[in-house]
């Protein structure tokens, strides 16, 4: 079968984005526990925020013509690839360190690896987003690696 990655592709493997700092704010922490429905006092009163909290923390703003046509953020971190259809590849998030209100967060995100593999139903790529979120003090609060399938 006919190799899909090329040498141009793979060599964005390691590109990293600029770092996003962003503050975390009781009112968003709050907001955040009321639409995902976490119940738990501390995050209702907003004292603590809920996992998976800095998910949107870091999402662009954007205009509607900066959205790909399932209405997600174009990911500018990522090479063009010959196949176009994403499916969900696989999540881990490594919580580290508990996050307040007053917190002032920073994420990088890295393209960690790309490969290729033949399935059942024909050639697909896998990519690597590896996610590191830091404090001010610089200590990990979390690492997020998300894999993503094309075919």
């Amino acid at each position: 079968m006919t190799k899909l990655l090329t040498q141009e592709t793979l060599s964005a493997i390691g590109r990293r984005t600029e770092p996003q700092r962003e503050l975390v704010t009781r009112r968003d922490i709050r907001k955040y526990a009321v639409a995902t429905g976490n119940r738990r006092q501390r995050y209702i009163d907003g004292d603590q925020a809920p996992p998976m909290f800095h998910v949107p923390l870091f999402w662009d703003v954007v205009s509607l013509d900066a959205l790909s046509p399932d209405g997600v953020s174009i990911d500018r971190l990522l090479p063009r690839f010959p196949l176009k259809k994403a499916m969900a590849g696989g999540l881990k998030i490594e919580y580290l360190k508990p996050i307040y209100p007053g917190d002032w967060l920073t994420a990088t995100r890295t393209l960690a690896d790309i490969y290729e593999k033949t399935g059942s139903s024909g050639q697909l790529i896998f990519y690597e987003v590896v996610m590191d979120i830091v404090d001010d003090d610089g200590e990990m609060v979390i690492r997020e690696k998300t894999t993503r399938i094309l075919r």
